[in-house]
């Protein structure tokens, strides 16, 4: 049951900052390279809570 809550939060967390990377005043191609940052240590984080890593 705490697998499950933890990957809820993490993907409740990687949707927040990948839409608060859109709310921020850089050009697209930095934030197209913040994004990319967010989905790798979010995919990053559910593996290792799914005890990948």
């Amino acid at each position: 049951m705490s697998a499950a809550i933890s990957i809820l939060v993490t993907i409740l967390f990687v949707i927040v900052l990948l839409y608060l990377v859109q709310k921020l005043p850089i050009d697209s191609t930095m934030k197209q390279m913040a994004q990319i940052v967010v989905l790798i240590v979010g995919a990053v984080s559910l593996l290792s809570s799914l005890g990948v890593f």
